[in-house]
């Protein structure tokens, strides 16, 4: 059986080994946002009177949305709040995933024309592909043409051209494996891939960032006895409370309903503390097990206010006094 920290989400401390986690949010935000512009270039094709299938147009229309909320998020990475900080690392995790699923899309049918147009791929033509690209349907499915002539009726000499199209053969088409197993075709694949792989690394330090101002929230605002509590039952040891619960300030109106959905699909990943003993002993333990009584949580709270420990009663204070007196 599989140890149980291999299924954990990865957890980076720094950005590229060199830089912190709010400079690599602050970058890949920013890498974003150029990454979403072009939805809007896209959409300005139609003013000049290109015609887009409903999938390039989705697509476009999707970008600019994406684009909206990118930017209203960037700027409180400097801020860190919680809340805007989740929704951002959610935002890009979510668009990491439908970006994946238009790529496959597109590179499917991208090997597909390739497949049908197996002559333009290997003499370096473009122009079948040119015409069949971007998910139109091409005028004629033939592979080559054929210029068939016939005498000309009439007074005037001459013959009448028809063209006749070549229907496409099986031996005229290398198929969908052919296509993919080019040298072209191989080196987008293996760039495409090399990209996602940083996308992915990505979408782990934008999650790691937001974690960081989540606990670093909870740290300064919440308190040393209340522990995460789903549904009233028990509170787990090794998990803070929840800053978007039900009656506390951030756990208010819509935004405390999402807040909870965003911390409940990975609970242990937010809000659990086992791995960072060292940095939550710093933090004053928000994040430490429940293991003390409550008398020893009180006395330390009076210790740190200045107020001490409640004064003995009367009683005891005389009973002390003549003791001492007896001694002396």
């Amino acid at each position: 059986m599989a140890p149980s920290h291999i299924f954990e989400i990865p957890r980076p401390k720094t950005f590229l080994h060199t830089m912190s986690l709010r400079t690599g949010a602050e970058i890949i935000t920013f890498l974003q946002l150029i990454n979403k512009a072009t939805g809007m270039f896209g959409m300005l094709a139609l003013l000049t009177g290109a015609q887009l299938s409903p999938l390039p147009f989705s697509m476009y229309l999707y970008s600019i949305t994406i684009l909206i909320a990118t930017t209203f998020l960037y700027s409180h990475i400097k801020k860190q709040f919680p809340f805007q900080t989740l929704l951002l690392a959610h935002l890009y995790a979510l668009d990491s995933i439908v970006n994946a699923l238009y790529t496959a899309f597109f590179g499917f049918a991208w090997f597909m024309v390739l497949a049908q147009h197996p002559e333009d791929s290997n003499t370096g033509k473009a122009s079948g592909i040119t015409q069949n690209a971007g998910f139109t349907s091409p005028q004629y499915n033939v592979s080559s043409v054929n210029i068939v002539t016939e005498s000309a009726s009439g007074m005037k000499s001459g013959e009448d051209a028809i063209a006749v199209g070549q229907g496409l053969g099986a031996s005229n088409s290398t198929g969908l494996a052919g296509a993919v197993m080019q040298s072209g075709s191989i080196m987008s694949i293996l760039l495409i891939s090399g990209f996602w792989m940083l996308r992915v690394y990505f979408v782990f330090v934008m999650l790691a960032f937001a974690r960081q101002c989540l606990r670093q929230h909870i740290a300064t605002h919440g308190s040393t006895s209340t522990w995460y509590n789903s549904n009233n039952q028990s509170p787990p040891s090794n998990l803070a409370e929840n800053p978007f619960d039900e009656g506390k300030e951030e756990g208010n109106g819509w935004k405390g309903k999402l807040g909870r959905m965003m911390l409940n699909c990975a609970p242990q990943y937010w809000l659990g503390g086992e791995e960072d003993r060292e940095w939550m002993r710093s933090l004053g333990g928000k994040f430490r097990a429940i293991a003390e009584p409550v008398g020893v949580n009180e006395r330390e709270r009076r210790r740190r206010s200045g107020t001490g420990p409640p004064a003995p009663p009367r009683e005891l204070q005389h009973t002390r006094l003549e003791s001492l007196s007896e001694v002396r």
